[in-house]
């Protein structure tokens, strides 16, 4: 669950990117660096709550990615499966917010 919840997070993020006119390369260079795709992701309008902005810093601090994906006996340093549910669902429901809202704007 842990790593699944990072992987639609960081999908989240690459799509605010693509939609917001980055191009692939530059999305796929950011590779795993969710507090990066989190900067970029502020220039595309994406205003996120303190503690939800440090805790995607937190969890590129804390490898969490290679974590969750490659050494999941070392889970006791990663972060609280609530706090990981709360940063998806609010990264979510402002994203998609503001790609709805950009879709809307586009139609004549």
């Amino acid at each position: 669950m842990r790593l699944l919840a990072i992987q639609a997070i960081e999908l989240y993020l690459n799509a605010l990117l693509l939609s917001g006119g980055h191009s692939p390369a530059d999305v796929r260079g950011t590779q795993h660096d969710l507090a990066m795709k989190k900067e970029l992701a502020t220039q595309c309008g994406l205003v996120l709550r303190a503690k939800t902005a440090a805790h995607l810093c937190d969890l590129m601090t804390r490898r969490e990615y290679l974590v969750s994906r490659y050494g999941p006996e070392l889970a006791s340093s990663v972060s609280q499966i609530n706090r990981l549910h709360a940063t998806l669902d609010e990264v979510g429901d402002k994203i998609s917010k503001i790609i709805r809202l950009k879709n809307c704007a586009a139609v004549p």
